[in-house]
């Protein structure tokens, strides 16, 4: 009796270790169901494009280059942004080849999700803390000149963002990286090597295939591409006592397709797991509860930030502290001189 109570166990043990391993092959067939495929046809769309337009150099006028380029520059970038996040599958090593091609040339994939990843898990805003802040410390301030601080004040307004955030970017972006080998810190080396491998089949097609000059890829490829991506974070934080008005939704149907709805940034920072093609139907369910959580930090449309911001600053560039709204430098009123000076009561 015992030897048949031990052998029926065995069964029952053999059988259940069967049944699991048949539903591991099952869910194993069925690996493309985990797959975002329209995200990986809009890759296929966005290198499709890409690789069109190059190629047709010399049959375009330069105009279209600038537009088109640009446009799909732009997208790009867009979706390195939800390869960051974990799309379109569920394999990193899969994702970073779906995204990690640098048709943007100078930052490398890797030390743009590090980056990135941070800012999510930042106190928004906050230089310190925050490594996507636009904003400075009054000890920053402080040792800027006139003509710093006119620039800082420039780049808060849409039209100066879009100009001149391109070339900020990566000056200091090669700065830090600079002091940061002056240092003796070799950490960031290891993005690199594969940045420059990617760097060189770009420009291999680009200037060697295509025989598209460098400086006309960069100016009508690369830089209006990161103009329009400037454009979006743009709008996308400012300074609140209250971390949940910190970030906007600004709603656009095309630059919503160019953006991949990051646009809506309150839902983004909210549900980052929501593949882009989802996020309509998400916001249309929750939107009069996201513009009441973020504090009314809504725009209706690209145009009506510009007409507000365009040519004027959106905020103060110097940045206190975030939960000390008393202590906060006020952007100019209209029609008065903007004070690059430090203000008296920042310290």
């Amino acid at each position: 009796m015992i030897a048949l109570r031990d052998l029926g166990k065995s069964i029952v043990s053999l059988g259940g270790r069967l049944h699991r391993a048949g539903a591991s092959d099952r869910n194993a067939r069925r690996w493309w169901r985990r797959i975002e495929w329209p995200t990986v046809l809009l890759a296929i769309t966005i290198y499709g494009g890409w690789l069109a337009i190059t190629w047709s150099y010399d049959a375009v006028p330069w105009w279209v280059h600038l537009l088109i380029g640009g446009w799909f520059l732009g997208w790009h970038g867009s979706l390195q942004h939800e390869t960051i996040h974990g799309h379109p599958t569920p394999w990193r090593r899969m994702n970073d080849a779906v995204g990690g091609l640098p048709l943007g040339l100078w930052l490398p994939y890797g030390l743009y999700r590090a980056s990135h990843m941070a800012h999510h898990a930042a106190d928004l805003t906050d230089p310190v803390d925050d490594p996507e802040s636009y904003y400075v410390l009054p000890r920053t301030w402080r040792k800027l000149g006139s003509i710093g601080r006119g620039l800082y004040w420039i780049h808060n307004t849409a039209v100066g963002r879009m100009l001149l955030g391109p070339p900020i970017a990566l000056l200091k972006f090669v700065w830090a990286e600079c002091g940061r080998l002056m240092r003796g810190d070799s950490s960031h080396l290891r993005h690199w090597g594969p940045h420059l491998i990617g760097v060189s089949l770009v420009l291999s097609w680009v200037v060697g295939i295509c025989n598209m000059p460098l400086w006309f890829y960069v100016l009508a490829y690369v830089y209006p591409g990161a103009a329009l991506t400037a454009l979006r974070s743009y709008a996308e934080h400012r300074p609140d006592a209250e971390p949940a008005h910190r970030t906007a939704i600004v709603e656009s149907k095309l630059l919503g397709i160019l953006y991949l709805h990051n646009n809506l940034h309150v839902l983004h920072h909210d549900a980052p797991q929501i593949p882009w093609y989802e996020y309509p139907a998400v916001y249309r369910r929750r939107r009069r509860e996201m513009i009441e959580a973020n504090g009314g930090y809504f725009f209706a449309n690209y145009w009506q930030l510009f007409r507000r911001y365009g040519l004027w600053p959106k905020d103060h560039p110097v940045l206190v502290a975030p939960a000390y709204p008393h202590q906060m430098p006020q952007t100019p009123r209209r029609g008065v001189a903007m004070d690059v000076a430090m203000p008296a009561h920042v310290h």
